[in-house]
């Protein structure tokens, strides 16, 4: 097994009101991995995926397509985020800020 790893991201392009963040929990229960997602009221999608390395790279190669009815301009990583889901074993939807 690979080590943990946690990346903090921001999905631009047409990801709310797509159902993107319910899609990206099922993604990550899928993928076994630990973390939060939540809309931004700049229209972004932010989220927090902790996990061995591969599954956390198998859960960006799936952000990229989305569900059904998305379109992902680009897949931003927050450099020198404080944010972690250190501990976290779920995965969890968070209120938009």
């Amino acid at each position: 097994m690979s080590p943990e790893r946690t990346l903090h991201v921001i999905i631009h392009g047409r990801v709310q009101g797509v159902g993107f963040r319910a899609w990206i929990h099922h993604q990550a229960q899928l993928h076994g991995l630990g973390g939060w997602v939540r809309n931004r009221k700049d229209g972004t999608v932010e989220a927090v995926f902790r996990g061995p390395d591969e599954r956390v790279e198998a859960m960006l190669r799936a952000c990229r397509q989305g569900p059904r009815g998305a379109a992902v301009e680009r897949i931003e990583p927050v450099e020198g985020s404080t944010e972690t889901s250190e501990g976290q074993a779920s995965f969890e939807v968070r209120a938009t800020v």
